[in-house]
């Protein structure tokens, strides 16, 4: 078991930054490829950014390409998820997930809002 808590979310203005971190704990975070989801009110959740066990590939939606970065630091086993020029579209709870063959955990969840 893999268990994951999310910090860093809060309310920002618009073109702010904010710094999400997951921290895993538990059995072995070795070999986990891990990601953010996010979820706005009303709207399934969706795809943020995932990076690899080796930090080598990382992935973005179009959405939050060129604003959001994901990294990872092993020794840590935290997976952070920087975001720069936030928009309002931008508020939703963000997830974390780990992912590893047919095995995957989630966060509880991080809500970030962003005012216009």
């Amino acid at each position: 078991q893999v268990q994951l808590v999310e910090s860093g979310g809060g309310l920002v203005q618009a073109g702010g930054s904010l710094r999400l971190s997951c921290a895993a704990s538990g059995r072995t975070f070795s070999g986990y490829a891990m990601g953010w989801f996010r979820q706005a009110p009303g709207k399934e959740r969706e795809f943020v950014a995932t990076i690899s066990w080796s930090g080598l590939n990382r992935y973005y939606a179009d959405s939050v390409k060129g604003r959001f970065t994901i990294s990872r630091d092993n020794a840590k086993n935290t997976v952070y998820l920087q975001m720069n020029g936030l928009k309002p579209e931008d508020t939703a709870v963000y997830y974390c997930n780990a992912t590893k063959g047919t095995t995957v955990y989630w966060g509880q969840g991080t809500q970030v809002t962003v005012s216009s």
